[in-house]
C-alpha cells in the first residue's frame, strides 16, 4: 500500500534559507526529511512568480501547457488586464472585485488550461482521498458550494456566485470548507495563511479523512516581500511548525514518518531589492492601454491622455515584479511594431535580458547595462535551420539549435550538456514563456538588485523579490521523503521521478506532481500484484 503523503509549498523558500534553517536548529521536521530522503534546488518557471510557477507546481507542466502567463498579464480574449493580487494598490486600479473573480475563480475556472489535469485532478479520477488549503490552484472533481455562515462570506457571495470544483476536502480561506473544522484565516489574510493551513490538515489528518493533502505555506514569501530574503529563517521554522503539527495529528513524528511520504517545494526564490525601475516609461510612446477596462467607455470615446496628444494604445504593458511583458494589441501590426518594441525594450533602465519571438525562432538580447550581445535559439528538429547554428543538449534531455552569444545567460558546455549557473536552464524556461498562447510577445528580465513597480506603483525595495530569469531568483527546493515507497519500507536511492532522461541533479518545480501520482501508481500496481 502506498504511503499518504504531504504535499507541502513553501512559498519563495530558498534553498539557502532552508539550509540556515536547519543548520540553526530551527526546522527539525525538515531537517529529518531531508536527512532520511533527499533535497534538491528546484528551478523556476519564467517569469519566476508565484502564479506561474504554483501552476507548475500543481500540474508538471510550464506555461506552455498550462496557460497562466504572469501575476498581471493581458486577456487578448476579452481585452483587459488580469491581475492576481500584486498588491491591494494595484487590485484597486483594476478593481477589487475583479480581482478576487480573477483569482479564486477565474484562474481555475477559465484561465488554467481545461484539458491539463491537476494534481488534485489526477488523484481524484484514482480514487485517491484528495485534500486543499489555501492554494492559487486548487481544480478537481468535487463540488464546493460558498460557506455563507459569516457576515464577511455573505458580502463576498455577490462576487462568487456560482460553486467552484475543487479536491475532497477543500479549505480556502474561510470561503470554501468542505466541513465543519475548528480552523479560520481572516479571509486568507498574510500571517494567518500557514496556521490555518496547519489546523485544517491535522484536523482531517488525525480524523483519517485523506489519503493526499497539499499544505499551501505561504507566510515566508509575505514575510521576504517585507524583511528581505535573510529573514526567512522566522518563516521557515513557522512552516516547520505547521508541519510538526500535522505529523502529530499522524501520531508523532516517529509514526508520521514511517507511514507517511513527504513532498516540499517551493515555486521560486527570492533576490534582495536595491533599486526601482520605471521601465514602463520606455515603451509611453507606444501608447499604453489601461489599466482602465476598455468596456468602462475608454474604448467608445476618446481617452483623456488622447485629448492631451498622446498616442492611442498599442500595447499592454503588464508589470511582474522582476519581469514584465509587453503585448502588441492589434495581431496584424505585430510583425511591424515588434522590432520597434525589442528596441526601446533593449534601452529600457533596468533591463538585464529582453526576450521575444519571430519565425526564426526565440531570441534573447542583452539590456542597456550589458556588451551588445544577442542569442537565438529554437527546439531541435530534424537539422540546424541553416549555417551558423549548432545544437546542444541541455540537462534536462532537451536539444537546442543555437546560434549567438551563449555567455549572454551564463551557458557553459561541458561533456556535450550545457548547463547555467547565474541563469538556469534558461532555454527551456524561456522557449516554454514565448509558446505559451496568453504571454506577452516581449519579456523582459530585471537586471541584479531591480524591481520593476507593479499599477498600483508598489515595490520591495530594501527587501526580497522575484519574477526574473536569474538564479536567484528561480532556484527553489524540492525535498521527497518516502515517496515511492510502501508503509514500512525503509529510504531507496531510486529517483522518485522515474525518468532516466532527467539528469539526477537537475531538478524543476513541474517534476513535483508527475512524481507525486507516480506514487501513488505504483502503490496500486503493488497492491493488484500482492496475494
Amino acid at each position: 500500500m502506498a504511503r499518504r503523503l504531504i504535499f507541502a509549498v513553501i512559498d519563495g523558500c530558498g534553498p539557502e534559507q532552508l539550509r540556515r534553517a536547519i543548520d540553526q536548529g530551527r526546522a527539525p521536521l525538515l531537517a529529518r526529511a531531508v536527512r532520511e530522503g533527499a533535497m534538491h534546488e528546484s528551478i523556476a518557471a519564467f517569469p519566476s512568480v508565484t502564479p506561474v510557477c504554483a501552476t507548475a507546481l500543481a500540474t508538471g507542466a510550464r506555461q506552455d501547457g498550462h496557460r497562466i502567463p504572469g501575476m498581471n498579464w493581458w486577456d487578448r480574449s476579452r481585452g483587459r488586464y488580469v491581475e492576481y493580487g500584486s498588491s491591494f494598490t494595484a487590485s484597486r486600479r483594476l478593481g477589487i472585485a475583479r480581482q478576487l473573480a480573477d483569482t479564486v475563480y477565474n484562474l481555475n475556472g477559465r484561465h488554467l488550461a481545461p484539458e491539463l489535469p491537476t494534481v488534485f485532478e489526477a488523484l481524484d479520477d484514482r480514487g485517491v482521498r484528495t485534500a486543499g488549503t489555501t492554494y492559487l490552484v486548487y481544480r478537481g472533481r468535487y463540488r464546493h458550494e460558498l460557506a455563507t455562515g459569516t457576515t464577511i462570506n455573505r458580502a463576498v457571495a455577490a462576487v462568487f456566485r456560482r460553486p467552484v470544483m475543487g479536491p475532497r476536502e477543500l479549505f480556502y480561506a474561510d470561503l470554501f470548507a468542505s466541513r465543519d473544522v475548528p480552523c479560520h484565516s481572516q479571509f486568507g489574510m498574510p500571517g494567518q495563511r500557514d496556521q490555518h493551513t496547519g489546523c485544517a490538515v491535522a484536523y482531517i489528518v488525525e480524523h483519517d479523512l485523506v489519503d493526499f493533502a497539499l499544505m499551501s505555506l505561504p507566510d515566508n514569501d509575505t514575510h521576504s516581500h517585507k524583511q528581505g530574503p535573510e529573514a526567512q529563517v522566522d518563516t521557515i521554522a513557522a512552516a516547520d511548525r505547521q508541519l510538526t503539527r500535522v505529523a502529530d495529528a499522524a501520531g508523532g513524528i516517529d509514526r508520521f514518518f514511517a507511514e507517511w511520504a513527504l513532498v516540499v517545494a517551493s515555486d521560486h526564490g527570492h533576490a534582495r531589492i536595491d533599486r526601482v525601475a520605471s521601465v514602463r516609461s520606455a515603451f509611453e510612446r507606444f501608447g499604453i492601454v489601461g489599466p482602465t477596462d476598455p468596456e468602462s467607455g475608454a474604448g467608445r470615446r476618446p481617452s483623456r491622455a488622447a485629448r492631451r496628444g498622446a498616442p492611442e494604445p498599442r500595447i499592454a504593458f503588464c508589470p511582474n515584479s522582476r519581469a514584465a511583458m509587453v503585448y502588441v494589441l492589434d495581431r496584424e501590426e505585430r510583425d511591424a511594431l515588434l522590432p520597434e518594441v525589442v528596441d526601446a525594450a533593449r534601452a529600457a533602465d533596468g533591463v538585464e535580458l529582453v526576450v521575444w519571438r519571430d519565425d526564426a525562432g526565440g531570441h534573447i538580447a542583452s539590456g542597456p547595462d550589458l556588451p551588445d550581445a544577442h542569442l537565438r535559439f529554437r527546439p531541435a528538429g530534424d537539422a540546424p535551420p541553416d549555417e551558423g547554428w549548432t545544437t546542444i543538449r541541455d540537462e534536462r534531455g532537451g536539444t537546442w539549435h543555437v546560434d549567438g552569444d551563449l555567455d549572454l545567460v551564463g551557458l557553459r558546455v561541458v561533456d556535450g550538456r550545457a548547463s547555467s549557473a547565474s541563469h538556469p536552464d534558461p532555454l527551456a524556461r524561456c522557449w516554454s514563456a514565448l509558446a505559451c498562447a496568453t504571454s506577452g510577445d516581449v519579456l523582459l528580465s530585471a537586471a541584479p538588485g531591480v524591481e520593476f513597480p507593479d499599477f498600483g506603483g508598489v515595490h520591495h525595495r530594501g527587501a526580497g523579490s522575484h519574477g526574473s530569469l536569474r538564479a536567484e531568483d528561480s532556484t527553489g527546493i524540492l525535498v521527497h521523503c518516502g515517496v515511492g515507497r510502501a508503509v514500512g519500507e525503509g529510504p531507496s536511492d531510486d529517483d522518485p521521478r522515474g525518468n532516466p532522461a532527467l539528469d539526477p541533479d537537475a531538478w524543476s518545480i513541474a517534476d513535483a506532481t508527475p512524481m507525486i501520482v507516480r506514487h501513488f501508481d505504483m502503490g496500486r500496481d503493488a497492491d493488484r500484484e500482492s496475494p
